[in-house]
């Protein structure tokens, strides 16, 4: 399988974009938010890549983090989600954004996503809230380059008996720069205890 390409942008359009490795060109679907992240064409680029193979079709998806690219693998695995309704809910949102839905089970907003509809975003919740509970605290406090307080805070509320789920939606609103180990914990209780 190949898992990242590391290459020239020979071409950027509105869902793909071309990246030249050796001289072969690698076509691959991205969603919005990768395909904005891209340099400009002429410059050099890595990109996490996910190579979905079916009876009639090779496709190539590329992403511009590996959470994305996780968040990608963990959508397809659920039924009724395949690969192009995946990059569209990674198109909508970010794939922080999408973990934290997941987690805190908001299929409303999941449902907003074009090509998913309530059943859909219910079963994707259903399907991926265990998975996506520690993934989006895990990512988005070691991941995406935030501190250690953020992942020590998580770890901490995990140890008081809080699930994932209640942690993450704790969590929002505040970057995890903003804070130490100890004033984090206390914003998540405040918030953990207003919503009891």
């Amino acid at each position: 399988m190949i898992a990242f390409l590391t290459g020239r942008v020979a071409a950027k359009r509105s869902a793909h974009v071309l990246i030249e490795v050796g001289g072969v060109g690698y076509r691959m679907a991205m969603s919005t938010g990768s395909l904005a992240a891209l340099p400009a064409e002429g410059d050099e680029v890595t990109v996490w890549t996910h190579l979905h193979v079916r009876e009639d079709e090779i496709s190539l998806f590329g992403f511009e983090s590996e959470d994305e690219k996780t968040a990608f693998e963990h959508l397809i695995t659920v039924s009724g989600v395949g690969p192009k309704v995946a990059l569209s809910a990674l198109s909508a949102m970010s794939a922080d954004t999408l973990a934290q839905a997941i987690a805190s089970g908001d299929h409303k907003l999941i449902a907003t996503v074009p090509g998913i509809g309530m059943k859909t975003a219910q079963r994707i919740v259903l399907d991926l809230k265990d998975r996506f509970g520690r993934q989006s605290l895990g990512s988005t406090a070691r991941g995406s380059g935030a501190s250690a307080a953020m992942a020590e805070a998580s770890d901490a509320l995990l140890a008081m008996g809080f699930t994932s789920a209640e942690i993450a939606v704790a969590m929002q609103g505040r970057g995890a720069d903003e804070l130490d180990t100890q004033g984090l914990v206390r914003h998540a209780l405040q918030r953990l205890g207003a919503a009891r």
